[in-house]
């Protein structure tokens, strides 16, 4: 007998791939509540029961259109990372995670909690631990020691305080990207103010190449694991 597939359903079915394709579209067009796993089935041009051979419930499909997400961003920056260990640095770092973040629809309606689009994940326990192990909180907990290590930070100052100021500066920015913006607008663009705020905050990244080529190595380590953790909540 031969060993059965490993990895996601639409890595080994072209139906599977159709109804990620389907659903992601009726979503995003009508939001969670506003369509069947009928629906999707029509739209994907197959049965109903073709559906439930990957995901049992409408809630399962749901939460593995939001864990592709979370894989998108992490696969986005691992590459990024891989290609240009320049990117590790503050400074480019945090622009780069929101701008890649906010490019995903899905992941830009969790920030904001857009209950009309997202309906029943917004406060999912699924939703809730994928957005705490993977959401703009957990990835600055974890990649701040890596830059305090490799001199890309400050050291005179407390790290959890260094670190809820640095997720009060970039949640403020993701906010003003993905929900309305009440205010003057900057004259730079957010992202640009974002990576000179970083710095002031954070202080002079004094790294030398072969410390932010380590920062690199250090911070791809901790975004693949966190696509075991995306990949287990979303099996």
């Amino acid at each position: 007998m031969s060993p059965a597939p490993v990895g996601l359903p639409e890595q080994h079915s072209t139906k599977a791939a159709r109804l990620l394709a389907a659903a992601s579209d009726l979503l995003l067009g009508r939001g969670a509540r506003g369509f069947t796993v009928a629906d999707v089935a029509q739209r994907a041009h197959v049965g109903k029961g073709t559906v439930y051979l990957y995901w049992p419930t409408k809630e399962d499909l749901l939460i593995g259109l939001l864990g592709r997400g979370f894989l998108g961003l992490l696969d986005d920056l691992i590459r990024r990372l891989g290609d240009e260990p320049d990117l590790a640095r503050p400074s480019r770092f945090c622009p780069t995670m929101l701008d890649v973040a906010t490019s995903q629809p899905l992941l830009a309606a969790l920030q904001r909690h857009d209950d009309d689009l997202l309906g029943m994940l917004t406060d999912h326990p699924r939703s809730v631990a994928l957005h705490e192990a993977l959401g703009p909180s957990a990835v600055i907990g974890a990649v701040l020691p890596v830059w305090r290590r490799h001199d890309l930070a400050r050291t005179d100052w407390d790290t959890a305080d260094q670190a809820f100021a640095l997720h009060g500066l970039v949640t403020g920015i993701a906010l003003s990207l993905v929900g309305p913006a009440p205010g003057p607008r900057p004259a730079d663009s957010p992202l640009t103010v974002l990576g000179a705020s970083v710095t002031a905050l954070l202080g002079p990244e004094r790294a030398t190449q072969k410390q932010i080529r380590s920062a690199a190595t250090d911070i791809i380590e901790f975004l693949n694991r966190g696509r075991e953790t995306a990949l287990g909540l979303i099996a």
